[in-house]
């Protein structure tokens, strides 16, 4: 799955690579988390677009959001069956900019969390579905959630899914729903080659939304490891102060 990414490229690297024609200027994000506004390129007369969207797609049908499941990510498997994502398949596939993500692995009982990037340090594009809901009063939200798929032998170490990734030559492909049918982009949601990606742990601090710096993607040292995962220790029992005592007792 993918819960976490990391958006720490120039914009306009990234508008270079995917060739959108909007100029936004947004700072590095090292800690992007679902529910949050996150940057999206769509297909769109002709051109490719920029839109913030809410990561947690909301399907059409749902009458009220609060009470539906938040659908972050979208299995490759099951894409075209799923009444929330057959429909986005088909007509509004889309491609998130990142450069890594978070992803933690079960070690004994304990969630270790691991900094996740290409290994030639090039940005990623996560394969990605979109839909707008548009609420009883008119209003709207434009929704995406980031498609899935069984992890490559490597990866599979931390985790056993993985967010697909397109290369930017198959962007086109990917995105133009006109020209490409589902039958054409299936074979495309798959897992990373092994060896594509390297990793490494990071501190537990990522587990907190509210921390996004440039420290969470740091490798950490064996000693850092260790007193994350030190038992906290117990505060010594406080003595009573020494008082004098003048025979007439006190309150305070």
């Amino acid at each position: 799955m993918c819960g976490r990414f990391v958006i720490t490229s120039a914009p306009a690297a990234l508008r270079q690579l995917f060739g959108y024609i909007e100029q936004p200027n947004f700072p590095p994000r090292h800690n992007v988390a679902p529910t949050q506004p996150i940057p999206v390129v769509l297909l769109e007369n002709g051109g490719r677009h920029f839109q913030l969207m809410r990561w947690g797609l909301i399907p059409s049908w749902v009458e009220d959001p609060r009470k539906f499941a938040l659908l972050i990510n979208a299995r490759s498997e099951t894409v075209r069956d799923k009444p929330a994502f057959k429909n986005a398949i088909k007509r509004r596939r889309a491609l998130i900019p990142a450069d890594g993500y978070y992803e933690w692995q079960d070690a004994g009982g304990r969630k270790r969390p691991f900094f996740i990037h290409r290994r030639d340090g090039h940005p990623i594009a996560f394969a990605a579905l979109t839909e707008t809901w548009m609420g009883p009063n008119g209003e709207e939200q434009d929704t995406v959630a980031i498609v899935t798929a069984p992890a490559s032998a490597d990866l599979a170490t931390l985790h056993h899914r993985v967010p697909v990734t397109i290369a930017p030559g198959e962007f086109e492909r990917w995105l133009d729903s006109r020209a490409n049918s589902v039958d054409d982009v299936m074979p495309m949601l798959r897992g990373p080659e092994v060896g594509e990606f390297a990793w490494h742990q990071v501190t537990k601090r990522v587990n907190h939304v509210d921390n996004d710096d440039p420290q969470l993607v740091l490798p950490m040292t064996v000693e850092a490891i260790a007193a994350e995962e030190a038992p906290p220790k117990k505060a010594a029992p406080r003595k009573p102060a020494a008082t004098e005592d003048d025979g007439q007792g006190s309150l305070f």
